[in-house]
């Protein structure tokens, strides 16, 4: 019997392999998605729950103007998602409700946390952000590190709850340079120039044009270019301006018909050149002199490219003799895990009549979203679909955790307890890698030729799908600079 041969194999069909696959088709490739599951998507996902449909936790689409799922939609897409407005970023007290503030204007009249330390903080922020600014790598100190001494335990509390569900760990796990870009202060876009100068279709003359590529879509602290590096010296207060003027709103949204409108389109998408298999399982990918040749899974497949949208830390388990210190250093990657609690509620509630989140920060802090406000049919007529996400304590029970988390929701909304009448609780890995300060990330390319790695363990840019797109177009320009995209 003659073994099937591949252009491209991509190992898994979370949402970073379905682009991988996508994207590599509309250049041309024969694409085979091997998913060990029986669902595609993974985190980018929907499905019903009596009545409602939840998401696979409960998530915001960031950057959507200029960033890297935008031009991944312009230019690789046949149907659009349309996308609500996000709304605004709230925090709940026992006796408050108010805008968390995205910038120094709007931080001032932040009356949740003490006068004295809105103004030590301001002073942190606006020393951190100049800093940021003038290229100074700031991922490896933490955000306890900027942190004025001597503030009240609530605004321990509230900075602890922002690095928490920025990074999923601790402010003092959490790096300063995270907390800049996971709030919008320091933003990131793809212009259609930049993005073709990335795989190779405008005119190879233009050298500007690949130097400006990397100083947008890399991280400034890893590529910048003399020129670059002057523009922002003889111009730092127009990035100033913007941490007094910033929106974080400004370019978030939420899918409408919820995420698995998302998924949807780049099913739709999928040229016939993609073959999708689920429930098959991946056990081995197979290497010959130092260059892939295929996978093993229900039957051996075989390709001369392989690209790897699994966990990282899973790699060495799959191929034999990796090198010790590249497997060492994937050992390295730091998870996360996080809890979502949807409740489907009785009635619409006026303490959810928002679009947007909320934010409680005091015990068990938690991010909850009523993501029906964004479209009604998401649960049944007349009633309320609200997600409830926390970071939680891995060193403790899941039953201990649930436990705590149901509290925390009565404790911050006595009045829905009696009005719920679907619950259904989530426990997953919100993204493969955690931007901690000591977190190890994977690189694209691995040790063993033409196999790359896509996901979310592979680049630190922003959260959720939007740190998976971006994956997806270095991916891209990796794929191109050795010769293997067109």
């Amino acid at each position: 019997m003659r073994m099937k041969k591949y252009d491209v194999i991509v190992v898994g069909a979370g949402v970073s392999g379905l682009l991988a696959a996508l994207t590599l088709s509309k250049h041309g490739k024969k694409v085979l998605v091997l998913e060990k599951s029986l669902y595609l998507g993974g985190n980018c996902n929907s499905y019903m729950v009596d009545g409602y449909q939840v998401d696979t936790g409960a998530h915001a689409i960031t950057h959507l103007l200029e960033g890297p799922l935008k031009r991944l939609m312009d230019n690789y897409f046949d149907f659009l998602p349309v996308f609500e407005d996000y709304g605004y970023y709230y925090v709940r007290t026992e006796n408050a409700f108010m805008k968390v503030p995205s910038n120094l204007r709007d931080f001032v009249t932040f009356d949740v946390l003490p006068r004295k330390d809105r103004v030590l903080l301001s002073q942190a922020l606006t020393k951190a952000f100049t800093l940021c600014s003038f290229g100074i790598d700031l991922s490896n100190q933490s955000v306890y590190d900027f942190m004025p001494k001597n503030l009240s335990q609530d605004t321990y509390d509230f900075v602890d709850t922002i690095s928490k569900f920025l990074s999923g760990r601790s402010m003092r796990e959490t790096s300063a340079q995270r907390v800049l870009w996971g709030s919008s202060f320091l933003r990131d876009s793809i212009t259609q120039e930049q993005f073709d100068a990335m795989i190779g279709r405008s005119d190879p003359k233009k050298l500007q044009s690949a130097e400006s590529i990397l100083a947008s879509v890399l991280p400034y602290h890893l590529h910048a270019s003399l020129q670059a590096r002057v523009t922002r010296v003889a111009q730092p207060f127009t990035s100033l301006e913007r941490l007094a003027t910033n929106e974080v709103n400004n370019s978030q949204g939420y899918p409408r018909k919820g995420l698995k409108a998302l998924l949807n389109a780049i099913l739709y998408s999928l040229p016939e050149t993609v073959e999708i298999k689920k429930e098959c399982e991946v056990t081995s990918i197979l290497v010959q002199d130092g260059k892939v040749s295929g996978v093993e899974a229900d039957e051996i497949y075989s390709s001369d490219l392989i690209i790897y949208t699994g966990f990282a830390t899973e790699l060495p388990k799959l191929i034999k003799d990796l090198p010790n210190d590249y497997a060492g250093d994937l050992n390295g990657i730091v998870h996360s895990k996080s809890l979502t609690i949807w409740l489907g509620l009785e009635e619409e509630f006026p303490e959810f009549n928002y679009t947007g989140s909320e934010i409680w920060f005091k015990d068990f802090a938690y991010w909850a979203m009523p993501i029906s406000n964004y479209d009604p049919s998401l649960a049944p007529k007349d009633k309320q679909l609200v997600g409830f996400s926390f970071v939680i304590d891995e060193n403790r029970s899941e039953e201990h955790e649930l436990k705590q988390a149901y509290e925390t929701i009565f404790h911050a909304h006595p009045k829905i307890e009696n009005h719920i009448e679907m619950q259904h609780e989530q426990f997953i890995v919100p993204e493969k890698a955690a931007v901690t300060i000591d977190g190890k990330f994977a690189d694209i390319r691995t040790p063993i030729r033409n196999l790359y790695i896509a996901g979310t363990d592979t680049d630190k840019r922003s959260m959720g799908i939007t740190r998976a797109s971006y994956s997806i177009i270095e991916l891209l320009k990796i794929l191109n600079e050795d010769g293997n995209l067109h």
